[in-house]
């Protein structure tokens, strides 16, 4: 890091650095889990728990829902130990728990590893060892696979589409103690959407990815172009996929309806993003549209099953 980078991180340090000792550690810790990210992984789950239409057992829901939350707030906690340094460098990160010395990496590690085995625990015990197995795929994908990774090659952003997937199938197992063709197609959906998602986040964010070291798609290429068309290429692929429930009959005209507007929307958005010109605010768009995409496909998916099913 130059001289100049190490007075800066300092002067980000003075200014959020609360008085208190004791919010330090609380919103550290707190911070550390990625609770917006976590709390994304909660709710794709709970669609596959719910998309199962399971029987009224609360105790498997709880013990399920809590588990989640505990194993994806450990990754978490564990992808910020590993990308410690990276993290300091870049603009989007610099001001976590311990580029900014709130936590240190020896508390950070073993609360990581504390709230995953927790939730391993729980997932295993609570719901069902499929679960919990799934549970232990996430974590050891996200963080010692495609942490990794990341530093390495471009095709990260791919690959850890995969275990960003896994949460509606942690959901579907707790349900069914199996999983069925609609619990992969939810897997799919959320891997391939996953891809125009991150690409529109690393095109705005490709000088801070660049800083941090990471040979991100957007790194490479600096037109865009190639960005552009995967994020394209792969919101082409997701409104197939998108339709599958209602063409394998799992869903009704509720969820088709929703499912076919929301994909066209996002499709306008990723052609958008393929134009030279102000790709910046198309980018922008994608990605909003993205986060609306989402929700609106998976809960319209569950209201579909528990009206018309």
């Amino acid at each position: 890091m130059s001289l100049k980078e190490s007075n800066s991180l300092t002067t980000a340090n003075e200014l959020i650095v609360p008085s208190s000792s004791k919010d330090i550690s609380w919103s550290g810790y707190y911070e550390l889990t990625k609770p917006r990210l976590s709390l994304l992984s909660l709710i794709t789950a709970l669609v596959g728990y719910l998309a199962a239409m399971p029987s009224r057992d609360w105790s498997t829901l709880v013990h399920f829902c809590g588990g989640t939350a505990l194993c994806a707030g450990g990754a978490a906690a564990l992808n910020q130990w590993f990308e410690r340094e990276q993290d300091s460098l870049m603009e989007r990160t610099r001001t976590r728990p311990i580029p900014t010395n709130q936590i240190s990496p020896q508390a950070a590690l073993f609360y990581g590893l504390i709230l995953s085995i927790m939730g391993l625990v729980q997932l295993y015990l609570g719901a069902n060892p499929l679960a919990g197995f799934l549970g232990t795929i996430t974590i050891a994908s996200y963080v010692w696979i495609y942490t990794p990774m990341k530093r390495a090659t471009r095709w990260a952003t791919e690959f850890g589409a995969i275990p960003g997937a896994i949460p509606p199938l942690i959901g579907w197992a707790a349900a069914e103690g199996t999983i069925s063709t609609l619990g992969w197609i939810l897997f799919g959906i959320l891997a391939i959407w996953q891809i125009p998602h991150f690409m529109a986040i690393a095109w705005l964010y490709r000088d801070d990815y660049q800083r941090g070291g990471f040979p991100m798609l957007s790194v490479l290429d600096q037109s865009g172009h190639r960005v552009a068309r995967w994020a394209l290429s792969n919101t082409i692929a997701l409104i197939p996929l998108s339709l599958a429930p209602c063409f394998f009959g799992y869903c009704k005209w509720i969820y088709g309806v929703v499912a076919t507007f929301f994909a066209i929307w996002l499709l306008i958005r990723a052609i958008a993003f393929t134009r030279s010109e102000n790709r910046d605010i198309a980018a922008k768009k994608l990605f909003l549209n993205s986060i609306l995409y989402l929700p609106a496909v998976f809960f319209s998916l569950v209201i579909d099953r528990w009206l018309l099913g």
